[in-house]
């Protein structure tokens, strides 16, 4: 059974240009330091990717795995595994929000791994995890913003 997490944070910038940076997968590995490559391999309707490939290195967790993306203007972007190595699933969401002089943005993921892991241990990695990746989507996108 998939496991669900959602943590928020605050951005000092328009929500257009938050999700700028979360459309710009070419640049990922500049600055999502478990991302090694993404790679755009089909584009939707709008000019935003709808299918990209990743490679993965979290420590000792490697994986190559492909999403599907689905965009809603500037206000949100849901996602779904197509295939992966060491996910059975995933499904995530960023919402953004104006609030004050920027954005909050919402991080939703649920993911089901192919190897099973304790529940605690899971829900640590699971924290650090989008701990770490709205951390640095704050610093990218608040040094775009500067």
């Amino acid at each position: 059974m998939a496991d669900q997490s959602t943590q928020s944070i605050d951005i000092a910038a328009a929500p257009v240009t938050v999700m700028s940076v979360i459309a710009d997968f070419d640049n990922y590995p500049t600055w999502a330091s478990s991302v090694t490559k993404a790679a755009v391999l089909e584009s939707g309707p709008d000019g935003r990717a709808a299918r990209v490939e990743f490679d993965l290195l979290a420590g000792p967790v490697r994986d190559t795995y492909e999403l599907h993306y689905a965009w809603d203007g500037n206000r949100s972007v849901t996602w779904k595994l197509v295939r992966g190595q060491m996910m059975r699933s995933q499904e995530g969401s960023y919402l953004l929000e104006p609030s004050g002089a920027g954005t909050k943005v919402t991080y939703w993921l649920s993911v089901e791994l192919v190897i099973p892991m304790l529940g605690q241990l899971r829900r640590k990695a699971e924290r650090i995890v989008m701990e770490q990746a709205l951390h640095e989507l704050k610093r990218r996108v608040e040094a775009i913003a500067a």
